[in-house]
């Protein structure tokens, strides 16, 4: 049987208040009766219901966390910039991945609302700031990761994902290559049209360029790679690539590598987007656009906190510029 409060209060013979001033450090508790609250805790091994006692007081001191895909870099660091800056505060982060899916999606949001907690941080699948506003609206703050918000409703923290794509491209224009891929999807990722519309913009300055889509189902290395052996197999291919992410190039590389017919970046350029570690360490290493990974993490659980805090504040929209980090993928 699980030891309650009025347990370990009979043991000690003290009251359930003065246990209660123990475990949150009173000190109008006399030295002697802490001792033997303490000894009565150890004895019956009880445990603090920590959850119950934040929810009385009317919110946990967890935050929900959902990304699009726990298995990119990418958000694993987005997640490590929120948790480092949790514990400064004193909370703790639950992770739920969406995986691209917006039935996973919303049941996370249901679950961490009826959970109480102290708010919500979010890289959306779909478009549901409507939903997220009224979130917000019923108490629960909420903050957009890795995307704008199109809505007065929320508040974001994300990088210019059209300056981002067309960073990209006009590097590759400048290292004078003309026929261009963009290899990344599904579109509907708010994130992924914006980066297209990017490198479409860049496309549209320079006399004879073009810019050929080639969609994928998601932003894996097997998409990429998929992608990268069905431009080995045919004669007309672009002479250079801008993947989506950097998973995605990841595996365009291993593709193009494998084939032993196709060399990068004599034959293909290859940038990605994000800037993850492994961009650096494959065997070409990897031209990307760097995101400021850590800090948008960090930022978007500053702003949900100060609202938690102020709910009356207004929703705020910070967006981090990207950089080009240039490395041999590109350079011929």
């Amino acid at each position: 049987m699980v030891a309650s409060i009025r347990d370990v209060a009979q043991r000690a013979g003290v009251s359930v208040g003065t246990v209660s001033n123990v475990l949150n450090d009173s000190p109008r508790v006399s030295p002697d009766a802490t001792a033997r609250v303490r000894a009565a805790i150890a004895e019956l091994g009880y445990v603090r219901n920590e959850a119950a006692r934040q929810l009385r007081a009317g919110r946990s001191s967890s935050v929900g966390l959902v990304v699009l895909d726990v298995r990119n870099p990418f958000f694993t660091d987005v997640a490590r910039g929120a948790e480092d800056e949790a514990a400064k505060l004193g909370l703790s982060i639950i992770l739920g991945n969406s995986s691209e899916d917006a039935g996973r999606e919303s049941g996370y949001l249901d679950l961490f609302e009826e959970q109480r907690v102290h708010g919500i941080l979010i890289s959306p699948y779909g478009d549901i700031e409507p939903r997220l506003a009224e979130l917000r609206r019923r108490g629960t703050p909420v903050v957009l990761v890795d995307r704008e918000s199109r809505d007065a409703g929320v508040s974001s923290v994300s990088v210019d994902d059209r300056a981002g794509g067309r960073l990209a491209v006009a590097h590759l224009l400048a290292t004078g290559r003309r026929r261009i891929a963009f290899v990344g999807g599904p579109l509907t990722v708010r994130q992924i049209s914006d980066r297209l519309a990017g490198a479409q913009a860049a496309i549209a300055e320079v006399a004879g360029a073009s810019l050929d889509v080639i969609t994928t189902d998601g932003l894996t290395v097997l998409e990429g790679r998929r992608v990268g052996e069905q431009l080995v197999a045919h004669d007309s291919r672009p002479d250079a690539v801008f993947a989506a992410n950097d998973l995605v190039a990841v595996g365009l590389l291993q593709a193009l590598v494998m084939s032993g017919a196709l060399r990068v970046p004599q034959d293909v350029a290859l940038i990605g987007f994000d800037d993850i570690d492994f961009a650096s360490a494959t065997v070409v290493p990897l031209s990307s656009i760097r995101q400021p990974r850590h800090e948008i993490g960090a930022t978007a659980l500053r702003i949900l906190r100060e609202e938690a805090a102020e709910p009356e504040l207004p929703p705020r929209r910070i967006v981090f510029q990207p950089e080009l980090v240039v490395r041999a993928s590109t350079l011929s």
